[in-house]
């Protein structure tokens, strides 16, 4: 068996972060560290904000649940600002992000460069295989059941009314295992939140149906252009085995949401697919359906199909939930059989959804001083599938999602049909015999930690 070696380095999620000594720490009465593990959290109570379930078109220019009768400043926005800033006057991120400098690079996209020199500390060895997109959540290692409580914003859930409800004091109802909002104490941006759906059933790093559609109400419901979410599987720079999503604010536009578009098809649900153009990284972009659910249910079928078929990817969720950009990616594949430039490998950027939208974080001030359009160019290329790979990938995905509509193995494919390309199926089996790929399933090279 060849055994490829590759360092990785994770983000700091929070400041209970720790190695084994910390399972030392239980004492009598809970754990001592007032987390959100059964030792801690039977008489615990924290906020909740309860949703209203959206069944309207997301088609309209109106997202679904913000009609014009509602308030200009959603109150979830306010809420989750508010509740950020009083973390960060409580002293509970590691660096202040409001004081890292940040500049958008000349160039026909606009991409951002921010010179964040604190995220490049206080770090450990990633503690799963970057070879596998799907792994079994293991509940030794870091994960989010062991994050303090004042880390944790508010309760994000369905309403059982039909109106959006706020409860400052709410129990924690742990057989129904509540999806939370907390901060990331290692921020990248001015309110800097990590979504973490059904926080006590201890998911792995994976996509289903419900966590994707409770990412576009999280999107919806703040109603704010600029505040985006993401998502990294495994393999694709998530440094946590722990279903989560990313999201924070930025008051400028992501180059990936200024590039062109060329529209490929429209899915049952009414969603249209189309693929980007002129980008460096090549992606598909979900937007419109009848409905949030088909929305959501044709973007959650292509990242289902994606780590099914062990292939990394990164997500953005972006104008409040009405866009979706998917991006099959290559760079830790690369990296690891030894296709990345040293100059790049120096930067020690890990090229993660954000990344690959076009803000580039930035961990040594030179590269910050020297950035430039044409350096973020380079750098992401080396993520994007080639053409010719990218094609057989969306054969599977249209493939998964002809599949998930029509039930049976019967299904017409006309989603493939209709891009154009004739031979897209034996495309698509061939992505599984690639002589060269170790990320995709049936291959049986190993990428280890050192």
């Amino acid at each position: 068996m060849n055994m490829l070696r590759i360092k990785r380095v994770p983000t700091v999620v929070s400041n209970y972060q720790r190695d084994d000594e910390d399972e030392t720490a239980r004492r009598g009465g809970g754990c001592g560290r007032n987390c959100l593990r059964l030792c801690c959290i039977q008489e615990a109570k924290l906020p909740l904000y309860a949703y209203k379930r959206q069944d309207k078109n997301a088609c309209e220019k109106v997202v679904p649940g913000h009609e014009i009768s509602q308030p200009t400043v959603p109150f979830l926005d306010s809420l989750l600002l508010g509740e950020w800033e009083d973390r960060m006057l409580r002293g509970l991120f590691r660096y202040d992000v409001t004081a890292c400098e940040t500049k958008v690079i000349p160039g026909e996209y606009g991409f951002i460069a921010q010179l964040n020199e604190g995220r490049h500390l206080k770090k450990r060895p990633t503690e799963f295989r970057v070879d596998k997109v799907l792994q079994p959540f293991d509940g030794s290692k870091f994960n989010f059941t062991k994050v303090g409580q004042e880390e944790v914003l508010f309760q994000f859930e369905a309403s059982e009314e039909e109106e959006v409800q706020f409860i400052p004091n709410a129990p924690i109802d742990v057989e129904k295992s509540p999806s939370v909002v907390a901060i990331n104490v290692s921020p990248i941006e001015y309110g800097h939140v990590l979504l973490i759906p059904r926080i006590l059933e201890c998911l792995p790093q994976r996509i289903d149906h419900e966590s994707f559609l409770l990412a576009l109400h999280m999107a919806a419901e703040a109603g704010n252009p600029y505040f985006r979410l993401g998502y990294n599987s495994l393999g694709a720079f998530a440094t946590i085995n722990h279903l989560h999503f990313q999201a924070y604010y930025l008051a400028v536009p992501f180059p990936v949401e200024k590039a062109p578009t060329k529209k490929i098809t429209t899915s049952d649900g009414g969603v249209k697919i189309s693929e980007l153009l002129k980008y460096p990284v090549r992606g598909l972009v979900f937007e419109g359906g009848n409905t949030l659910q088909d929305l959501s249910n044709t973007a959650s079928d292509a990242c289902i199909c994606l780590q099914n078929n062990n292939i990394p990817y990164n997500v953005l969720i972006a104008d409040s939930g009405k866009r979706i950009f998917l991006f099959p990616q290559l760079y830790a594949e690369k990296q690891a059989i030894g296709e990345v430039s040293l100059e790049l490998l120096d930067t020690q950027v890990n090229p993660a959804v954000w990344e690959i939208s076009g803000h580039m974080v930035l961990k040594r001030k030179e590269d910050y001083e020297g950035a430039c359009e044409e350096n973020a160019w380079k750098l992401l290329a080396v993520v994007s599938l080639s053409e010719e790979r990218f094609q057989e990938v969306t054969a599977l995905i249209f493939e998964a999602i002809d599949y998930a509509n029509n039930g049976d193995d019967k299904a017409t494919h006309s989603l493939v049909k209709e891009s154009g390309s004739k031979k897209s199926h034996e495309k698509a089996d061939a992505i599984n015999r690639s002589p060269r790929c170790p990320m995709v399933t049936g291959k049986h090279e190993c990428l280890v930690l050192q």
